[in-house]
């Protein structure tokens, strides 16, 4: 791990993909007793990643849509991430064991440090959350006619969450 400079300020973020695509999920809706709830299917199959990554004790976030995920992908999103990070800040990042984010190939940028989470533990990354709420309030139950569209509604799904809503999904009492 590297060491942090002694007046560097170090935060702490959690970092995760999700696959949205033409192919929706399928959420709970309200519904008259006896009756079908209408829902809309596609079986198209065009896809983006949100690589998204949220700071719980602020509810800061910072999201790419990138059409892959692979170590390049990855290597891109954590240089936009460090970009937009203070001068004096250290960003520690927790993220799940996937391939892309251990490979060699990976450019971690020197003000981020990567700490993966035990394996097969997705309830332990809040970014899972925030996932949960954006499909089920904003990406269910849409037909997205192409890449351009799926694109525009993961950056409006993305923006759509308040920053106390972000904190209220996000900040899990262990990390208290």
């Amino acid at each position: 791990m590297k060491s942090a400079h002694p007046d560097q300020r170090v935060t702490l973020w959690f970092q995760d993909e999700a696959r949205i695509g033409q192919k929706g999920r399928v959420c709970h809706r309200g519904r008259t007793r006896g009756q079908r709830p209408p829902g809309l299917c596609d079986q198209r199959y065009i896809w983006v990643h949100l690589f998204g990554a949220v700071r719980p004790a602020t509810s800061d976030r910072f999201a790419l849509v990138l059409p892959v995920v692979s170590t390049e992908a990855m290597s891109v999103f954590l240089d936009g991430f460090a970009a937009r990070l203070a001068k004096n800040e250290h960003a520690v990042m927790v993220l799940d064991q996937a391939g892309w984010h251990g490979a060699n190939a990976l450019r971690v940028p020197d003000n981020v440090t990567l700490v993966p989470l035990p394996s097969y533990s997705p309830e332990l990354n809040p970014v899972e959350r925030l996932w949960l709420y954006l499909r089920e309030r904003h990406l269910s139950h849409r037909l997205l006619d192409d890449y351009d569209a799926i694109v525009e509604a993961c950056c409006q799904a993305w923006n759509q969450p308040t920053p106390e809503r972000v904190q209220t999904l996000c900040n899990y009492p262990y990390l208290q």
